[in-house]
């Protein structure tokens, strides 16, 4: 069937509904295969026969349902990605977002905060990267250039030095937050009770300035950015909480006056308490920016798989040119233990390609003319000679590389609770404030500054956010580093988030259910014939031979303390197996063929061989003079870990399903090993992110586990990716948790993990909002009619110290919880 796809935009699409009535309408057309609609692009993808209907049926369909397609300009539309620093939270990738799509020529923008980058849909060469970085700077943020696979990415260099700013002023201001918390105690340190009071707030006030406007720079200058937009965030809590100390403080050391009989209290500093405030929430940044994928890493990894040159033949001669040279219709040569250059047919020898880094499998597979070949690919053994018959961006690994960048660039930040109440809690603080003053000044009997300078300041000081910011990282600094004591590393809070709605979890095959190495599991001798005998003689074959079953014969011989015997007149079948004499006699190891044109009778060996095929494994027999010796099976063995693993996370309520590029039949056999009822077989790299995609459209949550550069899109677009360490590094940085042993139960205790963790935070965000909710209406005087209770600063304070206190030690109980996983 042909099959052709096209991008619509529409206008009008108002909800889910709209979405659901567009691509039912779009699926009833003949012709039309599929249609995925995106609510939030106001984008129709359409894949369609083309010999049944065409584009203007489609757009015409979508007019009949009531919507306005959007005709793309003339020019083609260009992709372009580009890097922006400064974002630190939901609402900063909004107004990225916002302010890209209203540069002229954009079509379309999407901002991912964990890659600080930007992917631009735009008119060809509109608009320039110039007036991109016009807009950027306009809008608050860096422009630190476009992505290029062959320069290094900006972001790397930004985030390295981010992460040297952040403890540099991390060291400052913990340094000055001790000395300024002994100095609000003169009276116990031995010295300071010699200061004059006058003096020490003085220095107290240039100690805390630079804490508050150089330490903490990041929080004013994003508060600043908010404010300009319209908007409040988490800059602006800690700027609020931070400067209100800050300035109080600075009022009672200046002018103390203004507080002078206010309830006969001495009036108190909390430079302490400012400095405190931008310091622990820089230690929460610093902890959030650690744990921030590199993906702009597992990118360059991928395009560095691919060869820098090729061997082409041009006019009779071979001539080494740039593989980025190769013309479609070239004749490539690629000789033994080299990477193929590009996609391809092969036209002249034979040989055995290593196709792991794109189908996950571990055996190589046999290349005759007329087979397809893929770039990156590594030739194992013969020569051969290809047509190019795809370059550039066209190759299937660059289409895996494609595919990792939009499955990463389209999962939106994950909007924390504490911005979204940000929204809403600032300006509702800044006016109960604003009202408590208004009321102690003008309402109450004898009013006086002082007293209503207080008691706003003390609503100020109690909605301090330090344990807002402190609730998410202190659980997950705990969390991360308890799963890293037993080898599972997570990425972040976002992966702990998402990892405790799951409801499937699915499983890569080779190298990740099962070991990835083939490994001989059966030798069936013929009646009369002893096991041992068998596998030397097949062991002494492939000590000389290339054969891709080699290795796992020769070690299944090693193990047994079997040597080899000496081989005469060696000789390699391609395509069928091997020959040679052995003891004066014509040994044979081989498949069917092999046999069947050699004139060997394999009787009951025959259907023992269907047997272990109908199980997933290959087998070679073994023939010396007359007599057919036996038959070895050879597979790729499941995970010791694999089937309890499975148990545990059916037993959790959790559904685990298997995707492979393997066929159906090994496939079959290995689930039903493993006793997993779901499972995708003869499935390609692109097909494995887009299985993924078709169970989250039916609802499901997924994590996708696996170990290849083949799972990179599938992890990417799955939920939460989970990558084996003994796998490549592409495959890690593409995922969100790292299990750093083979051990598949570490899936099942990552899973706990994010369950126990995710219980903490939210307890930790119950206890922050909770001292907020419970004392700002104190703090503004509510108990004073009745009981004559007012909050002075310093108890609002302490109770903002106290809320600290009760997410911090809550967040290190999260330590003895997570013993039993």
């Amino acid at each position: 069937m042909n099959s052709a796809r096209a991008d619509v935009q529409i206008k009008g699409m108002t909800c889910a509904a709209c979405v659901r009535r567009v691509e039912n309408g779009l699926k009833s057309l003949e012709g039309v295969q599929d249609a995925v609609v995106n609510f939030a692009t106001e984008k129709a993808s359409v894949e369609y026969d083309p010999e049944r209907v065409d584009v203007a049926e489609v757009e015409q369909k979508i007019s009949d349902l009531g919507y306005e397609v959007v005709q793309a300009p003339a020019q083609a539309l260009e992709k372009t990605t580009i890097t922006i620093g400064g974002m630190t939270c939901a609402a900063c990738v909004r107004r990225v977002e916002r302010t890209l799509k209203e540069i002229p020529g954009v079509m379309d923008a999407t901002v991912n905060l964990a890659t600080s980058r930007a992917l631009l849909l735009h008119e060809k060469n509109n608009p320039t990267l110039a007036v991109v970085e016009k807009a950027v700077d306009a809008a608050g943020y860096q422009f630190l250039g476009a992505v290029s696979a062959d320069k290094e990415d900006p972001m790397e260099k930004a985030r390295e030095a981010e992460m040297q700013d952040f403890k540099v002023k991390l060291i400052f201001g913990a340094i000055v937050s001790v000395f300024l918390h002994l100095a609000a105690m003169p009276h116990m340190i031995p010295g300071l009770a010699s200061i004059p009071h006058k003096t020490l707030l003085i220095i107290e006030f240039l100690l805390t300035t630079p804490v508050i406007f150089w330490v903490g720079n990041r929080f004013m200058v994003g508060a600043y950015k908010a404010a300009k937009q319209g908007t409040t965030d988490m800059n602006t809590l800690v700027a609020v909480g931070s400067l209100s100390a800050y300035i109080y403080s600075i009022l009672v050391t200046f002018f103390p006056a203004l507080f002078a009989g206010a309830g006969g209290d001495m009036p108190y500093t909390y430079y302490d308490g400012a400095a405190m405030i931008v310091t622990l929430i820089l230690l929460g940044r610093l902890l959030e920016a650690r744990a921030k994928g590199k993906t702009s890493a597992a990118i360059k990894k991928l395009v560095g798989l691919s060869p820098k040159t090729a061997r082409v033949l041009r006019n009779g001669t071979e001539i080494d040119v740039p593989a980025d040279m190769i013309i479609r219709g070239d004749t490539v040569v690629v000789r033994p233990g080299e990477r193929v250059p590009t996609d391809g047919r092969v036209i002249a020898g034979t040989s055995a390609v290593d196709e792991s880094m794109l189908t996950g499998e571990s055996l190589p597979v046999a290349k005759a003319p007329g087979d397809q070949v893929y770039g990156a690919t590594i030739n194992k053994s013969g020569s051969f000679s290809f047509e190019a018959t795809k370059i550039g961006a066209e190759t299937a690994l660059a289409q895996i590389i494609r595919l990792v960048e939009e499955a990463q660039g389209s999962k939106a930040p994950i909007q924390r609770l504490a911005d979204k109440v940000a929204s809403v809690f600032v300006p509702i603080v800044f006016s109960i404030a604003a009202v408590t003053f208004i009321v102690w000044f003008f309402l109450v009997p004898n009013p006086t500054f002082s007293t209503a300078l207080l008691n706003a300041v003390s609503v100020l000081l109690i909605a301090c956010p330090c344990a807002m910011g402190l609730a998410t990282p202190t659980a997950v600094m705990v969390g991360t580093g308890v799963g890293a004591q037993k080898g599972i590393l997570i990425k972040g809070g976002e992966s702990l988030e998402r990892a405790y709605k799951l409801t499937t979890i699915v499983f890569d095959k080779t190298g990740t259910l099962t070991t990835g190495e083939p490994k001989v599991t059966d030798v069936v001798p013929a009646p009369g014939m002893d096991a041992q005998r068998v596998v030397q003689l097949a062991a002494s074959l492939e000590a000389t031979s290339e054969h891709p079953l080699a290795s796992a014969v020769i070690k299944h011989a090693t193990d047994a303390g079997l040597s080899p015997l000496v081989v005469e007149n060696f000789q390699s079948i391609q395509g069928m197996g091997v020959s040679g004499l052995l003891e004066n006699e014509e040994t044979l190891l081989g498949n069917r063929r092999l046999m069947q044109e050699r004139g060997k009778a394999l009787k009951e060996l025959d259907q023992q061989a269907v047997a272990l095929a109908e199980q997933g494994k290959t087998t070679v027999f073994l023939a010396q003079g007359d007599s057919v010796m036996g038959v070895i099976a050879i597979a790729d063995v499941a995970r010791p870990s694999a089937k309890k693993a499975i148990q545990d996370l059916k037993a959790m309520g959790l559904q685990p399903v298997m995707i492979t590029g393997d066929n159906k039949y090994t496939a079959g056999s290995v689930a039903a090993a493993l006793g997993i009822d779901r499972y995708f077989a003869e499935v390609m790299p692109g097909d494995k992110a887009a299985e993924i995609r078709r169970l989250q459209e039916k609802g499901e949550v997924t994590a996708m586990v696996g170990d290849g550069i083949n799972d990179a899109p599938a992890l990417s677009a799955a939920d939460i990716g989970i990558a084996i360490a003994s796998g490549t590094d592409i495959a890690m940085e593409a995922s969100d948790i790292t299990l750093m042993k083979s051990d598949l139960n570490l899936v099942t205790s990552a899973i706990k993990l994010s369950f126990k963790t995710m219980k903490i935070i939210k307890q930790n965000l119950f206890w922050a909002f909770f001292y907020n909710v419970l004392g700002i209406p104190v703090a503004a005087g509510v108990l004073y009619p009745f009981f004559g209770i007012l909050l002075s600063p310093v108890f609002a304070a302490a109770a903002m110290a106290l809320s600290s206190v009760s997410v911090v030690s809550n967040s290190l109980r999260l330590r003895w919880a997570l013993k039993s996983l």
